[in-house]
């Protein structure tokens, strides 16, 4: 069990601290003062104030460039996972709280913007060219 509670921390963390750098972030700061008012009510408004806080960390790192912004993402992670683990050690009902959560700022996470080192890719066909070109995954098959 104690696995699978760092587990889920650690993905709702890598979700929070990724939809910080997003126009989505006040939903992402919402969600997790939200979280926090159910069990620590006393310390909501801290945790919120953290989260600014990280959230800043993060846009200045990724202003200082790609190596430093995913050193400083990485750190983050561990430390929003850690609270997390813990709040959820303590308060287990909390467990389908932390998975709506991850599934709400899931996709406000994915809206991420472009960092330093995201790449533009152009192409020009003409006559019966084939052009094939990914960022990532790729299934090609002839039709």
């Amino acid at each position: 069990m104690a696995s699978e509670l760092a587990e889920l921390a650690g993905l709702a963390a890598s979700t929070v601290v990724t939809g910080m750098a997003t126009a989505g972030w006040e939903t992402v700061q919402q969600a997790m003062g939200e979280l926090w008012r159910r069990v620590h009510p006393e310390r909501a408004d801290t945790v919120v104030a953290e989260l600014g806080e990280a959230r800043d960390e993060v846009l200045q790192a990724r202003r200082n460039g790609a190596e430093r912004a995913e050193q400083a993402e990485r750190e983050l992670v561990g430390e929003w996972q850690t609270r997390l683990r813990r709040l959820l050690a303590a308060n287990p009902e909390m467990v389908p709280e932390l998975q709506r959560l991850i599934d709400e700022l899931r996709p406000i996470a994915r809206e991420e913007e472009p960092r330093a080192n995201s790449v533009t890719m152009t192409a020009t066909a003409s006559g019966r060219s084939r052009i094939t070109m990914s960022g990532r995954d790729i299934n090609i098959t002839k039709g």
